[in-house]
């Protein structure tokens, strides 16, 4: 992600002004960080704070209350080149690198606690969107159970909170 100065500041003002700022797919420790660096420009007083699964967010319409892996949504191209119909549950993340195993819901938070920003990380939540009509074993594992639940949650909750 690549932010001009002119973008930094429609995007600080927009959240601060109550826009919310959703971001997904990006991958291990390195995408990670690269992202914080890009974003700290916006706001620079703010940071993450990860959202546990006990927060209503993951609870107003849909109820997830498995772990935060059970919601990780690989990309379809990644899927298809490890999956194996004997362990269909599984696939393989780790070619993205360092700290790529274990999905993370983390958000910045305004003095009202609301969230400006959500990124979801290790996670390509919006495959599970993108993607329901080019594979029926993929949209049955990922879409319906965790790409549309998690992404329904998460809209309603903004719009509501």
């Amino acid at each position: 992600m690549e932010l001009r100065d002119e973008e930094v500041r429609a995007l600080r003002n927009y959240l601060l002004n109550g826009g919310t700022l959703m971001t997904d797919d990006f991958w291990g420790t390195r995408a990670w960080e690269e992202f914080e660096t890009k974003v700290k420009r916006i706001l620079p007083e703010r940071s993450w704070v990860e959202l546990p699964m006990k927060h209503p967010l993951f609870h107003c319409v849909f109820d997830l209350h498995d772990s935060m892996d059970s919601l990780q949504v690989p990309t379809l191209q990644l899927w298809r080149r490890t999956y194996d119909p004997a362990d269909a549950q599984a696939f393989s993340s780790a070619f993205r690198g360092p700290g790529s195993r274990d999905m993370h819901v983390r958000a910045w938070l305004d003095e009202k606690q609301r969230i400006m920003i959500v990124a979801i990380h290790n996670s390509d939540t919006g495959d599970g969107w993108e993607r329901e009509g080019e594979n029926e074993i993929y949209f049955k594992q990922f879409s319906e159970p965790r790409s549309y639940p998690l992404t329904i949650n998460i809209v309603f909750y903004l719009m509501t909170h």
